[in-house]
């Protein structure tokens, strides 16, 4: 069976100052569609994040719907779709019986009876070819009950052996099936330990501490399709537990990711893989340095070979005062043709000078330069170091709990 892996589309995004990355979605989509006929595809596997955020715009719907229609023109039998942190199940699951009928399997969230995870999908002959074991975003409710005054050790403990417990079931469900020489694939949403992370993927499971290793996965499983981290790379080292990583970088901190899907064909005892570039209609790039590196940067940039143009993140390292170094860079930006580059965000960090030579250059930083957590860890600086952790994971499960609200 030849299968496409992806994940974290993020459908619906907006950028810095509300910029709408729908041009970038729509381009990723027609790419798809047409690499899945060119590549012969017959399984695609959607492992989380569909959506940017549980109430998704119009136009963000609009594509979702649009490409599940422009697939029925391909190769691809079956689409799996399951549940990311940032989705809402209501969203994904409200359509869910009318898509069975296109053979679009969605799985918003886990499900009332366990074993409807498990999806068989039949191969060009009509007969079973591929068991899916379709694993959303497994929210804490989900994997473990709450215990009050449990330690934050104790807490991660219990979240970690839930999701093992949660994979571990699937090895007598899909027993039958292994035995008949199918091949098994299982989907995931979450934060293997290990794993590379930038500064658009939201913390999960109280902090990251429902962390799990390629340990954590049935040998019973040929096949591993993470989401979550939008960076692509193996868990462990193991080949056939993979994050695809997100088509579109979704912040600066993702300039330098490649972006990828996983070409995998999986037969009885047997899988080969490769990887996929997916080309992207817009850069999006950092300029950091001093005024006179990033004004050169600015005015001398070339966006050939992209359809929109760039997104620039500006960091003026200076002796200058901020009124010196913000005249200076207005004057280029207010030049610049913007079908080709836009200064979406700049910063100027002061170099004071007088300073003992063995101490580092400080950078001053402003409070938007923080996330949530950040400044909630500084916060803690005042209080006792023993009560740190517990106040941290405290505050994470707060964020997790408004954000999923």
């Amino acid at each position: 069976m030849r299968v496409l892996h992806t994940a974290d589309w993020h459908l619906g995004q907006r950028f810095i100052s509300g910029h709408e990355r729908t041009d970038e979605h729509r381009f990723f989509l027609e790419w798809l569609v047409q690499t899945v006929r060119e590549q012969n595809v017959e399984v695609l596997v959607l492992a989380g994040d569909v959506f940017d955020t549980g109430s998704p715009s119009n136009a963000a719907l609009e594509l979702y719907y649009s490409f599940l229609m422009n697939m029925r023109g391909t190769s691809c039998r079956d689409i799996v779709i399951v549940g990311g942190n940032h989705d809402s199940p209501a969203t994904l699951n409200a359509p869910a019986r009318l898509l069975r009928h296109l053979r679009v399997h969605v799985v918003g969230c886990v499900p009332d009876c366990f074993e409807d995870q498990v999806i068989i999908l039949n191969d060009a002959q009509d007969q079973p070819g591929l068991v899916v074991c379709a694993v959303p975003f497994l929210r804490d409710r989900d994997v473990r009950l709450s215990v009050p005054g449990e330690s934050a050790e104790e807490r991660e403990i219990r979240i970690r052996q839930g999701i093992a417990d949660h994979y571990a079931r699937f090895t007598e469900l899909v027993a039958a099936h292994k035995a008949a020489g199918l091949p098994v694939l299982a989907t995931g949403h979450l934060y293997a330990a290990g794993g590379a992370a930038s500064d658009s993927e939201r913390t999960i499971h109280v902090g990251n501490l429902g962390q799990v290793s390629a340990e954590h996965f049935p040998e019973a499983f040929d096949y591993v399709a993470l989401g979550h981290l939008h960076r692509p790379q193996r868990v462990g080292g193991r080949e056939h537990i993979r994050y695809s990583g997100s088509p579109i970088p979704l912040s600066f901190s993702e300039v330098d990711h490649p972006k990828q899907v996983v070409l995998l064909d999986i037969t009885p005892g047997s899988l080969s893989l490769e990887t996929l570039e997916v080309p992207g209609a817009r850069r999006l790039i950092r300029w950091h340095g001093s005024l006179e590196e990033v004004l050169n940067h600015l005015t001398t940039y070339d966006n050939t070979g992209y359809q929109l143009p760039a997104w620039v993140d500006v960091e003026v390292r200076s002796e200058l005062t901020q009124l010196e170094v913000a005249e200076q860079l207005l004057k280029v930006i207010d030049l610049l043709d913007r079908t080709q580059l836009e200064v979406l965000a700049r910063r100027h960090f002061r170099i004071v000078t007088l300073r003992p030579l063995d101490e580092p250059e400080p950078l001053t930083r402003g409070l938007d330069d923080f996330t949530e957590r950040e400044v909630f860890e500084r916060r803690l600086d005042d209080e006792p170091e023993e009560s740190r952790a517990e106040l941290l994971s405290t505050f994470d499960e707060l964020l997790e709990l408004m954000r999923e609200g």
